[in-house]
């Protein structure tokens, strides 16, 4: 009786180099990519002036880290901004307002103020900002 042998099978081809391939591959692009939207035109961030003295005259804005207000340091209701600044802006020559927000406030409470503002007719308005403190060289 002759035993046969099976016919000898080839071995399945392995995707491990396959997988590594495409591993450096995401690795690459990942760090040659950029993760952020680019604008279609160039953009240059504004820089806060340190250093320079506050504008004199004007109109003090005060904003709490929760969205309360006060106009040169007297509490007013969200609702009677509009009013009291319109006859401020109206009655004074000046038209700089300056505005104070804590550092904890979000920009959703800012930004609709400095439209707020604008819309009445100031014509500059002014962040005020704290400059950065650097801990002293050792």
């Amino acid at each position: 009786m002759k035993l046969s042998r099976p016919a000898k099978r080839q071995p399945p081809e392995t995707i491990v180099a396959l997988i590594d391939v495409v591993f450096f591959m995401l690795v690459f692009f990942m760090l040659i990519g950029r993760m952020d939207a680019t604008a279609p035109f160039d953009v240059s961030p504004p820089t806060a002036q340190t250093g320079a003295d506050m504008p004199s005259g004007g109109t003090t804005i005060s904003l709490s880290a929760l969205g309360e207000l006060a106009i040169d340091g007297a509490p007013v209701a969200d609702d009677a901004l509009n009013e009291v600044m319109a006859n401020r802006l109206r009655d004074t020559s000046e038209t700089l307002v300056r505005i104070n927000a804590h550092r904890e406030t979000e920009l959703r409470h800012v930004l609709p103020l400095i439209s707020r503002i604008e819309a009445l007719g100031a014509e500059e308005v002014v962040l005020v900002v704290t400059p950065e403190t650097t801990p002293p060289v050792q």
